[in-house]
C-alpha cells in the first residue's frame, strides 16, 4: 500500500493510490505478547493509544452519543432516562474494569455500557407496553434485566469462571449502586427505612408493575418518599420518577447492607444467622422452634 504497487496475476502494476486505511484491534490479538508485530507496524504511519473514560462524567457522554435510547415510540409515549440509572450503568462498567476477576488484558469495552443501557432502555419500555403506560423510566429492577448484556461484554479470570457470570454481574451493580447512592444521598438519614424493615415488614416491586401500583406500595413505608425527594428536582406526582428513584433508594441500602434483597427484586430486613451449640446455623429464632 505504501509503494503503491499492485500485483495481478504476478504482473507488478504501479498505481497513483490515493487511500487512507484505517482499522483498530485489540495488541493481543496479535502476538501473545500484547505487542503489535513489526511487519505490521511497520506499514503503519500512525499509531495512536487510547485508554477507557476517566471519570463517570466522560463515560456517560460517550454512552449517551453512542446508545440507542432515541427511538421512535410514537406520540404517546415519553421516555426519561435518571441522572442515576445512566450513572449506575456506567460505574458497573467502571466496577468491572477494577475487578480482578476479569480479564485485564481483553477488559471491558465501551461497548459495555451502551449495550447495558439500550437492554435497560427496552426493558423499561416492555413494561410500559404491559402496563399500558406512556411515560418509561428505567428502574434499578431493568438494570438487573440487562444481565445478558453485561455478562456477554466481559472475559473472566479463572476465578470469575468459578463463581459464574452472571453471579459477579450482580455483584458489580450492587457495588455500583452503592457508589452512586451514596453520591446522591450522602447525610441523608433513611432509618426509619430502615427500622420499618427491622420490624419485620417486606416490600416487593416487580419489575411489571405499573408506577401507580408501586406508588402505593412506597407510601406504606415510612419517610422513604421523602428523604428520596430531597436531592432531585421532581416533584411527587411524577409517579413513575418517584418509583425509579424509590427503587434505586432501597438498592442503596442494600448495597450498604442494611436491608437485603431476593431474587424476585423484594426488599426485607437483613438475616441475622444464630448458631446453636453444636455450631449450626440458623437464619433467625423461628427455625429453632419444635427442635429438641
Amino acid at each position: 500500500m505504501q509503494e503503491g504497487d499492485v500485483q495481478i496475476k504476478g504482473y507488478p502494476i504501479r498505481l497513483p493510490l490515493d487511500v487512507m486505511l484505517v482499522f483498530s484491534a485489540n495488541p493481543e490479538d496479535y502476538t501473545t505478547r500484547g505487542k503489535i508485530i513489526t511487519p505490521l507496524k511497520d506499514r503503519i504511519g500512525t499509531e495512536v493509544m487510547t485508554h477507557y473514560p476517566k471519570d463517570i462524567g466522560l463515560g456517560t457522554s460517550i454512552t449517551k452519543q453512542e446508545a440507542w435510547t432515541e427511538r421512535d415510540l410514537g406520540k404517546n409515549f415519553k421516555l426519561e432516562i435518571p441522572d442515576f440509572i445512566s450513572e449506575i450503568v456506567e460505574q458497573i462498567a467502571f466496577e468491572a474494569r477494577d475487578d480482578q476477576r476479569i480479564d485485564k488484558r481483553s477488559g471491558v469495552s465501551q461497548r459495555f455500557p451502551i449495550t447495558a443501557l439500550e437492554a435497560v432502555v427496552s426493558n423499561a419500555e416492555r413494561r410500559a407496553l404491559i402496563t399500558d403506560e406512556n411515560e418509561i423510566v428505567p428502574r434499578i429492577s431493568d438494570v438487573y434485566s440487562a444481565l445478558p448484556a453485561m455478562t456477554g461484554k466481559m472475559e473472566l479470570e479463572y476465578e470469575g469462571e468459578q463463581i459464574g457470570a452472571q453471579k459477579l454481574a450482580k455483584e458489580l451493580i450492587k457495588r455500583a449502586c452503592g457508589v452512586i447512592f451514596e453520591g446522591f444521598f450522602l447525610g441523608i438519614d433513611f432509618a426509619p427505612t430502615v427500622r420499618w424493615f427491622d420490624e419485620g415488614n417486606k416490600l416487593l416491586l416487580s419489575e411489571t408493575a405499573s408506577a401507580e401500583e408501586c406508588a402505593m406500595l412506597l407510601k406504606d413505608v415510612p419517610e422513604l418518599i421523602e428523604s428520596t425527594l430531597v436531592p432531585l428536582d421532581f416533584a411527587k406526582k411524577e409517579k413513575a420518577k418517584l418509583v425509579s428513584a424509590c427503587e434505586f433508594v432501597l438498592e442503596g441500602l442494600y448495597a450498604q447492607n442494611k436491608i437485603s434483597r431476593n431474587e424476585e427484586g423484594g426488599f426485607e430486613a437483613v438475616t441475622k444467622t444464630r448458631r446453636d451449640r453444636r455450631g449450626l446455623i440458623y437464619d433467625d429464632l423461628t427455625d429453632l422452634e419444635g427442635y429438641n
